[in-house]
Order: C-alpha cells, then sequence, then structure tokens
C-alpha cells in the first residue's frame, strides 16, 4: 500500500473517478464532501467490520455526530491484523529501553504474536476480576510496554482505559481518576527519571485509599527493573481488595480475543483541563480513533507499515501526554514503535539521538521544547550518531521556532523532513499537519489536516487569511469527543469548545492562515497552562499551592510565542507579615513538584498585594496573560466587571518591566 497522500490520490482517481492535482485540491475535497471522505479512508485502509454501516457521517452536528452507525470495530482487532506479516518479515511490535537499558546496551523487542498474546492474558486476567465493557480500568504508569499491553487488554473486552504518569501527585491523579470510578487499577511501584529511582509504593496505597471503587490492584515489579536494589512488596494495609502482580496477570493461561463493540465504543478517558473545577474527562471512541490515527500516521507523519518497509516509530513522550497515545497507534498502520522511558538529556545531551540510532528508528518526534533545548546545548546529532536512516523529525506541544528549523537542517540531516502538527488532547489527533507533497517554510506547519475543516475566525465568525483569529473547526471528525465523563447534559462539553460560536469547534489555539494554504500556531488564545504540550487547569495548581498557609491567593499564567521560549510566573497574595523570600519560594516549588508536577513548576514566583477578579470571583488570569503579551489594559479588560480593578495597575507595570528588560 502506497500509504502517503500522493498515492491515496491515485487510489481516489481510479476507486472513485476523482482527479485531485495536488494536496489542497485533496484537502477541499475532504472538507466539501466530509461523509464521502472518511468512507474513502474506510475503504482505503480495508477496516472489518461483522456488521454493515449504512452511511459513514449519519448526522453532521457537532457536538453529536454520528459516525458509521451498524459498524462494529476494535481498536486492538486493528492492531492484530498486521502480526503475521510483520513477524514473518522480521519487524517487530515494540523496540523498548529505559535508562537502565540504555546504559547497558540492551533492547527489549516484542514481536507482534506475543503483544497480543500478552494482552489477550491480561484481559482474561480482567474478566476474571469482574471488568465487563465499559467498565474503567485505570492505570499509574511511566511510558512501559505493560502499558501498551494494558491498553490493548482494555480494548480487546470493551473496558475503558484511563492513564496517568507516575511523576503526578496523587492528588493530581486522584482528582482525575476519581471521576470515573475505575474498578481496577493497574500501578508500578517505582519510576525513574534522570538518574533518579523514585519509590511510588507510598503514593500507590495513598491512591487506593483515594478511589474507593477499585477493588483490585496489578502491580507492577518496575523499581528492580529500573536499577533499584529488590523492593519490599506493596503494603496495602487495611485496603481490602485483590492485589495480583503483573507477572501473575500477563502469564495466565486463559485469553481474551479481541472482540467488535460498536464504531462509538468508548475506548479510553484523558484529560485536559479548564481554568476552573476539576480537569476534564474526555472519552474517545474505538472507530473514530482508529481512523483518525490511521489517516494521521499515514498521510500527515507518512508512516508504512514495516512488514514492506524499515520504517520504525519514535515520538519521545510521558505517559501522561496524549501523544503517548498517538505514538503506540502507528501499531495500527503496522507500523514499529520504539519506546523510551527517561530523561531524553540525561546522562547526555545526545542520549535521546542515540537511543534512536540504536534502535534504528526512521522518524523522531519530540515535544517542541526538546529541540530547541538541543539547540541551545549545541547538540549536533549528525556529529555523534549514524543519522543514515533518519528521514523526518516530529515536532508538536508548542510552537517550532523558525531557528530550530533551521538547527534540524545543519544538525541532524540537510535533508531532513518536518512534520510540525498541531491538534490536541481534546481531538486525539490533529488539525494541522505535514505532507511531503508540500515544501516547508521554517515556523509554518505545512496545511491543514485531511478532513479538518479548520479557519481562522475573528470574534464576527469572518474567516481571516493572514490574519491571526481563533482557530476552529467548522465540520466534525471522527476523534471528536463522544462525551466528557460525568457530564449531565454535556454541560461541560458545549462551555469548553462551543461557547464561543454555537455549532463550531473553538480550539483555544491561536492562528494564522498564509495565503499558501500553511498554518501558523501562536499559543493558547485562553488560560489554560501548556508546558511544552503538557496541559494543566490553573485551578489545579492552585489547590497545590494555596495549602499553604502563608499563601492566601494565586494567579499563574503561561506566556507562550511564537520564537519565544514559554515563562510561566506564579503571583502568590501572602498572609499579613509573611514576605517572600527565597526559602518560602522554594516551598511553593516544592509543593507544586510534589502535589501537580516537576513540568509546572513556575519560572518565577512573586508577591502581588491582591489577584485581580472579576464581579463573580473569577481570577482573571486571561486579562493578565494578554497584558504580558503587550496588549493595553483597554483591550482586555472591562474595569466595570472587576471586583477589585486598582488590582491591574501593578500587573501593568510588571508587564511593562518586563517588556522593557526582554528589550
Amino acid at each position: 500500500m502506497d500509504v502517503n497522500t500522493v498515492g491515496l490520490r491515485e487510489w481516489l482517481r481510479r476507486e472513485r473517478g476523482l482527479d485531485l492535482a495536488d494536496y489542497e485540491g485533496l484537502r477541499r475535497w475532504s472538507v466539501e464532501h466530509v461523509g464521502d471522505f472518511w468512507q474513502a479512508l474506510w475503504d482505503y485502509f480495508a477496516i472489518e467490520s461483522p456488521t454493515p454501516h449504512a452511511r459513514a457521517l449519519g448526522d453532521p452536528r457537532m457536538p453529536g455526530a454520528r459516525w458509521f452507525e451498524g459498524a462494529r470495530v476494535n481498536f486492538a482487532a486493528q492492531v492484530g491484523r498486521h502480526a503475521a506479516a510483520s513477524d514473518a518479515a522480521g519487524a517487530p511490535a515494540l523496540v523498548f529501553r529505559n535508562e537502565r537499558l540504555q546504559r547497558e546496551g540492551r533492547t527489549v523487542e516484542i514481536s507482534w504474536q506475543q503483544l497480543l498474546d500478552q494482552a489477550a492474558a491480561v484481559a482474561a486476567t480482567l474478566e476474571s476480576l469482574g471488568v465487563v465493557p465499559g467498565d474503567r480500568v485505570a492505570a499509574y504508569l511511566p511510558s512501559i510496554p505493560e502499558a501498551l499491553i494494558g491498553l490493548l487488554a482494555c480494548a480487546s473486552l470493551g473496558a475503558v482505559w484511563s492513564l496517568c504518569a507516575p511523576d503526578m501527585g496523587v492528588a493530581t491523579v486522584r482528582d482525575r481518576f476519581r471521576q470515573i470510578d475505575p474498578v481496577v487499577l493497574i500501578a508500578a511501584d517505582g519510576t525513574v527519571y534522570g538518574g533518579k529511582v523514585v519509590d511510588r509504593r507510598a503514593a500507590v496505597v495513598e491512591l487506593l485509599g483515594e478511589l474507593p471503587s477499585v477493588r483490585a490492584l496489578v502491580l507492577v515489579s518496575y523499581l528492580e527493573v529500573a536499577g533499584a536494589e529488590a523492593p519490599q512488596p506493596v503494603d496495602t494495609g487495611r485496603w481490602a481488595g485483590r492485589v495480583l502482580a503483573w507477572s501473575e496477570a500477563v502469564s495466565g493461561a486463559a485469553r481474551t480475543l479481541p472482540r467488535p463493540q460498536p464504531f462509538d465504543h468508548p475506548l479510553w478517558i484523558v484529560y485536559s483541563s479548564g481554568t476552573t473545577g476539576l480537569p476534564k474527562p474526555i472519552v474517545h471512541g474505538h472507530g473514530g480513533v482508529m481512523l483518525e490515527m490511521l489517516k494521521l500516521h499515514a498521510f500527515h507523519l507518512n508512516l508504512r507499515p514495516s512488514a514492506t518497509s524499515d520504517e520504525r516509530f519514535h515520538w519521545y513522550s510521558s505517559a501522561g501526554w496524549v501523544m503517548w497515545n498517538l505514538h503506540l497507534s502507528a501499531l495500527l498502520l503496522g507500523t514499529t514503535v520504539c519506546v523510551y522511558d527517561g530523561h531524553p538529556s540525561w546522562p547526555d545531551a545526545d542520549t535521546l539521538w542515540r537511543f534512536a540510532e540504536q534502535s534504528r528508528a526512521t522518524f523522531v518526534g519530540a515535544g517542541a521544547a526538546y529541540y530547541t533545548a538541543c539547540m541551545k546545548a549545541g547538540v549536533e546529532p549528525r556529529r555523534a550518531v549514524d543519522v543514515a536512516r533518519l528521514r523526518a523529525l516530529g515536532s508538536t506541544g508548542s510552537p517550532l521556532p523558525p531557528e530550530a528549523y533551521e538547527w534540524g537542517w545543519r544538525a541532524v540531516r540537510q535533508d531532513i523532513w518536518w512534520a510540525v502538527i498541531a491538534g490536541g488532547t481534546d481531538l486525539a489527533s490533529a488539525f494541522l499537519g505535514g505532507t511531503p507533497e508540500l515544501p516547508t517554510v521554517p515556523g509554518e506547519m505545512q496545511a491543514r489536516c485531511l478532513g479538518a475543516d479548520v479557519e481562522a475566525w475573528d470574534e464576527h465568525r469572518r474567516s481571516l487569511v493572514d490574519e491571526v483569529g481563533e482557530l476552529v473547526c467548522k465540520q466534525p471528525m471522527p476523534s471528536m469527543p463522544l462525551y466528557f465523563w460525568n457530564d449531565p447534559d454535556n454541560r461541560r462539553y458545549l462551555e469548553s469548545y462551543f461557547d464561543t460560536y454555537p455549532g463550531v469547534w473553538r480550539h483555544g489555539d491561536w492562528l494564522r492562515i498564509t495565503p499558501s494554504g500553511s498554518a501558523v500556531i501562536y499559543g493558547r488564545s485562553d488560560a489554560t497552562l501548556n508546558r511544552h504540550g503538557h496541559r494543566l487547569g490553573t485551578s489545579e495548581l492552585y489547590r497545590a499551592v494555596e495549602a499553604l498557609p502563608q499563601v492566601l491567593d494565586s494567579l499563574v499564567v503561561d506566556i507562550e510565542y511564537l520564537g519565544k521560549p514559554s515563562f510561566m510566573p506564579l503571583f502568590v497574595v501572602l498572609r499579613p507579615g509573611v514576605a517572600l523570600d527565597g526559602a518560602l519560594a522554594d516551598e511553593i516549588r516544592g509543593q507544586i513538584r510534589a502535589g501537580v508536577s516537576p513540568r509546572f513548576v513556575p519560572d518565577e514566583v512573586v508577591q502581588v498585594a491582591e489577584i485581580p477578579r472579576t464581579l463573580t470571583g473569577k481570577k482573571q488570569e486571561l486579562p493578565v496573560k494578554k497584558l504580558m503579551l503587550g496588549r493595553a489594559l483597554a483591550e482586555v479588560v472591562n474595569k466595570d466587571a472587576c471586583a477589585n480593578p486598582a488590582a491591574f495597575d501593578w500587573f501593568v507595570a510588571y508587564a511593562q518591566r518586563r517588556a522593557a528588560s526582554a528589550g
């Protein structure tokens, strides 16, 4: 199968009689004939269903679009379709290393059949624990093979998978998992990052106490694998549930094979945070994820099945980022995935590049911040490793500055293809991406993705060209959320994406579509924190900071603009008589590191007299963010709607001082 966009256009000419001269012609057809496009992809990838469907798109409304009604599919079954051919060709499903394996020069390879067998065994174990289709299984795991096997096991029997990384604090994880009432928790006893092995056994026990719905724990012994001495068993104390070792779950004789599910049956729950309230538990379905991932990997990352090529795909990601889901979903196409667990630049700045060489990766992806860090550190992979196999670099998470493109062409390969994408956790796919058909311009994404009816709009719903506006999507895509878990009447869902433009998805990014059709993202248009692709609601950080007795109030903003490094200051109001000194600033940072995640430790902690609020008591994060981006106060806030408008005076002066020092 020729899986690039040229091959798709040729297939459409042959099978549908369509003469689409170039990529833009293909893209226009895909959004002008949405149902026909997705039906064509169903046929192109030969998706299998034991039951027929009447049409690809039955109801085009957003939210609530109805896709492939009557069809029955399974994410794990699509992965399994590639087993025989890939194993016969000697192409493994998974290539894995962690920091210890990297130091020792050892690699774990798992064949396609081994992967499926282990997933079938774990699925049978989950069934023996009473898990039925629709039940939620929560996982507290690093990016290790057990996490992938657990996902496939849940998908096989129709249970719903939800994963958090073990570097996240217990309160942060609790606020996610408690909303979905998981019946089983799969957890690792530890993790390793930057040479530090972290014992998470106490956190696992604490989580069990916070999740009353969990009736069984499956424990992955990772401390010893990561390089620690043989750990003691986890003491679950008075918790009355059942405890199984992962080794027991994966080695049982019973097997549960993938069972077809309705196209919109829930596959996983991921979390994207708003600025108030708990994290949003976003539910995506088997069929929507499957089609979107096949499209994205084949046509916008230009991956190929490994059985008929030498393709090996690595995208560096923690287990807490939706890019983990995207990375492992390349298995749907039959592509070998290379997984690394650990710090990408420890013990050496070029560690990840050495892993790429030794795992024989042909495609390396990472957050934009990783490439800019390599650039600043003077890393030159072409001088340190053999880059002959490497044909593409992927980037997402934040805007990739033009200098990073140039660094890639200079320091990696002169002919390297930059596949830069932008989408998000909410979509579980991308709105903007790449294609080898089009030229690459530093600082720009090559195109709007196929099937993504994306425009930049102003506040009057006018489409903008070569001007910055809100990123909107005018028509549904199959991987848009089915719903939010425990969201009566879709209230939070509607408020999250459809409050500004009813019936049209507003993503929360500033976007410019160039006259040539390429795209530039200018950062978040709302107040959600986005640290190198990892998103967090400000309310989660506030809960951690304001738990300290010295802190009365706080406000945080994440300033991110194309070509400039992210800057995240935290403003705190302290109790009378308390002054911010180095010790207290360190305590605040430590509270965030332990209770939320090290990724969200602020760049600066600043004491202020008061936090500006609305008349209804909401913190005015977005106006402060806009002030720091250079906007005038009158343009960003209506003082009549403020409870304490004078509080802005300090922030105006602060923004001016920062602008002067930066300039």
